[in-house]
């Protein structure tokens, strides 16, 4: 397949196909952060780096032959976590980026009438945008939340074509995946050591490392270990030899079902924010795996 990634992050697309069995000729990556360009070069260094979203008229690709469009479009003008009271939606400046997707999707599609393509967003967005989206793409989608295959709460929507079904009177198009097996991970399953206050981590975001940390990060057996400044709410907790501490990177390598060195060669912040902002990646091969049918 050739793919075109938008808002490409950590290319956890481009690790989904390889895993489910499906041979990946030519990956273009629509990304701007530095991290994540480097972290995603050093895994496929083949990848071709298009930069800017909003600069897509200007990139040389042949569109036709480009056979599935992956979109994680922001969500902070969406979600429920934001730090803003009123959501702005899909008018907010960065939600609104998914419509550049749907233009790009649809110029291909006028050039490939077969092109496949997932769209996620988070669970918490207001129903009205979901249902701007929804007829947007033409398709409604799957909510699926991380918790049947890790040990982290992330309840997220999922358009797609790969497998669709019509339902209802008017026959809605909606995307038809199967919601996957629960595999009762809890999160002491995946902790290096200490005792988790919970027995699911809860969303795993970028802010999550960003703003519950000390500036004067500690090290304990080789992991930076922090101070967290409020220690209940939202916040997962871990004690950790009397002291409190956030998850590792490790760690959080496995609330997103990857490898524990996948994000070896990031700081920890780093990996926080990839990982944070990501898919996860057992529930996007979850959905590749339909794409043989």
């Amino acid at each position: 397949m050739n793919v075109l990634s938008l808002f490409n992050g950590m290319s956890t697309g481009h690790t989904a196909l390889d895993n489910v069995g499906i041979k990946v000729d030519k990956y273009y990556s629509s990304e701007i952060k530095p991290a994540a360009i480097k972290l995603t070069q050093h895994h496929y260094p083949d990848t071709i780096q298009l930069g800017d979203i909003e600069r897509w008229k200007e990139w040389d690709i042949d569109w036709k032959s480009v056979d599935m469009v992956l979109s994680g479009s922001p969500c902070q003008d969406l979600s429920a976590a934001g730090q803003h009271k009123q959501r702005k939606g899909l008018k907010g400046n960065r939600s609104n980026l998914f419509y550049v997707f749907v233009n790009i999707f649809n110029h291909i599609k006028q050039l490939n009438r077969k092109v496949l393509f997932l769209q996620e967003n988070v669970g918490s967005a207001p129903k009205k945008d979901v249902g701007i989206m929804s007829r947007a793409l033409g398709v409604y989608p799957v909510r699926i939340n991380s918790k049947l295959v890790t040990a982290q709460l992330r309840d997220r929507y999922y358009w797609s074509n790969i497998k669709t079904t019509k339902d209802g009177i008017f026959g809605d198009l909606i995307t038809d995946i199967p919601q996957p097996k629960d595999k009762k991970i809890i999160l002491k399953d995946i902790l290096i050591s200490g005792t988790p206050d919970r027995d699911k981590h809860c969303c795993l975001m970028e802010h999550y490392i960003n703003g519950n940390t000390n500036k004067n990060d500690k090290y304990f057996n080789g992991f930076q270990k922090y101070i967290v400044k409020r220690p209940s709410g939202m916040v997962t907790i871990i004690t950790d030899n009397n002291e409190y501490r956030l998850v590792n990177k490790v760690e959080m390598c496995r609330l997103q079902g990857f490898p524990d060195d996948w994000c070896d060669i990031l700081s920890y912040r780093e990996a926080g924010s990839l990982l944070g902002d990501g898919w996860t990646l057992p529930i996007i091969e979850h959905i590749f795996s339909y794409i043989g049918e």
